[in-house]
């Protein structure tokens, strides 16, 4: 039996029934509704299909497991299956034939990340420690997202404690990259990353700390979207850093990740940071889809971010020139731009905060409910983390209280004066956005320590960006299709709409997402 199917057992069993049938016999046949196409599905195509009577909710939903029974052996992205995903889209069909679709993301399946609260499935993190975890309620994004209609589909991997890049932990394994699986893909939420380059869910959601909502996105050619802090709450979300930490949506089109970002966005007094996008909130982020946005856009190409090594760096960035190639096609001025001394490294270096916030907020967070280990010292103490994650752990737990050292507060110092750093290279270059390679090279090989990633500017500043598709490597015997790469833009505190107009923009112009070959289309029946 395998790891995945065990797990789905601890879930319930009206989905292990289901794929019982769909697997092994004919977990290559696919019939969703009257011929409608699964792979690359959209929020709008599964809405069209619906209205047209081709497609029901419970069509969808078994088309997504049929696919989940047939590849998650291969790509091992998911944790746990929802037991009540198919009586969940019963009753939204119900729904919709009595009086429309509950909301913009009606029967959207989702694969949640799993350090979202769940009241209805644990909340794990990855870590044998919280195997038995059951959170007394949702999270606030997942209950937007329920009251809009979607699905909690199932729970994705991620790395430990969302500590790293690969997507590995002491429950969940190791997902494997759909597009080469000798590669990690990415992470920390690098289980939804994958599940949704294989074509698992419609949309997904990730946390970001660093880097773990737009990595994944880079490496699975998929669309990401990490928002200005205060813009979505992370009530209920297992925490690293209060100051660091955002949640919000992963999908395959920029379309699907504004919608979903509609709906998880808004004021939660939980999370006290989101009074700062008071006033600030779109009424739908799906408006800023403009296909001549990014005409008259100035575009700065941050250098800082670029590798310097050819042979590690250079398909990247050739990718990142073909980039702006694209968008002075679609008419913005893409010219370059650098702040000094502002390496990634040296960023992470001088300003990440993880380590001196960690061990209070985990604390906060374990004793916000009957959590199965009460403290971060428990849970080291427990033996049911990976060892690869111990030391981390323990650096944390070793500081009393982080936030009181000397070293933490003048972090903050400096975090706020890059801040104004950043903001007067925009203003002084009259700059719509900054764009850059999330990931300097390739997502590397698993059993390898995923660097040169350049999350850390969106996450230090709180300032938001967009992952987009930017094209592929050199297609090689294990990637037959290539190892995808993406694009960073990022801008000023609230800007998401026009960031999003520019990544749609971008999108429309090139069509650079394609699917895995490692995962192709199941046959009609």
């Amino acid at each position: 039996m395998s790891r995945f199917r065990r797990t789905a057992l601890l879930v319930g069993t009206t989905v292990v029934s289901a794929l019982s049938l769909l697997a092994p016999t004919s977990a290559r046949a696919t019939e969703v509704g009257r011929g409608f196409t699964l792979e690359e599905a959209t929020i709008a195509s599964t809405h069209r299909a619906m209205r047209s009577g081709q497609l029901t909710c419970r069509d969808l939903v078994r088309g997504y497991l049929r696919r989940i029974a047939a590849y998650e052996d291969e790509v091992n992205a998911l944790i746990a299956l929802n037991g009540d995903a198919l009586r969940t889209a019963t009753r939204l069909d119900e729904r919709f034939r009595r009086s429309g679709p509950v909301g913009p993301l009606h029967c959207a399946p989702v694969l949640l990340k799993d350090n979202y609260d769940t009241a209805d499935l644990p909340t794990t993190a990855s870590s044998r420690s919280l195997a038995a975890s059951r959170p007394p309620d949702d999270a606030t994004a997942v209950r937007k997202l329920r009251a809009a209609g979607a699905i909690v589909l199932a729970k994705a991997n991620l790395t430990e404690f969302a500590l790293t890049g690969i997507t590995f932990g002491s429950l969940g394994g190791q997902t494997r990259n759909p597009y080469d699986l000798t590669r990690t893909p990415g992470g920390s939420s690098g289980g939804t990353g994958a599940g949704l380059a294989a074509n698992f869910g419609l949309i997904g959601t990730g946390t970001d700390t660093v880097n773990s909502i737009r990595s994944p996105a880079s490496a699975n050619s998929a669309v990401g979207i990490r928002p200005t802090a205060g813009l979505v709450s992370r009530d209920g979300i297992v925490p690293v850093s209060s100051t660091q930490d955002a949640a919000g949506p992963l999908a395959r089109t920029v379309a699907d990740a504004a919608a979903a970002l509609g709906v998880m966005d808004g004021y939660d007094p939980a999370d006290p940071a989101t009074g700062r996008a008071a006033g600030k909130l779109e009424r739908d982020y799906r408006d800023g889809l403009d296909r001549s946005a990014l005409k008259g856009a100035r575009i700065g190409v941050f250098t800082s971010f670029l590798g310097t090594d050819p042979a590690l760096h250079g398909e990247v960035n050739a990718t990142v020139r073909r980039a702006g190639r694209a968008m002075r096609a679609q008419g913005a001025e893409v010219f370059p731009v650098a702040l000094e001394g502002a390496t990634a490294e040296r960023l992470i270096a001088e300003l990440d905060v993880q380590r001196f916030e960690l061990k209070g907020q985990i604390d906060r967070y374990l004793a916000s409910f009957d959590a199965p280990k009460g403290s971060l010292a428990e849970i080291i103490a427990s033996g049911q983390v990976d060892p690869l994650f111990l030391p981390t752990l323990a650096t944390a737990n070793s500081l009393e209280s982080g936030t009181a050292e000397p070293e933490y507060k003048d972090r903050l110092v400096r975090i706020q004066a890059f801040r104004d750093r950043v903001r007067n290279l925009m203003a002084d270059n009259d700059l719509d956005a900054l764009i850059y390679p999330e990931q300097k090279r390739l997502v590397v090989p698993i059993g390898q320590d995923q660097v040169d990633r350049n999350g850390i500017l969106a996450a230090v500043t709180g300032f938001p960006s967009v992952t987009v598709p930017a094209g592929f490597s050199t297609p090689k015997p294990t990637a037959p299709r290539g190892v995808p790469v993406g694009l960073e833009i990022f801008g000023r505190p609230f800007d998401e709409r026009k960031l999003i107009g520019y990544a749609y923009d971008f999108e429309q112009a090139t069509h650079h997402r394609r699917a895995p070959a490692s995962v192709p289309s199941l046959p009609e029946r």
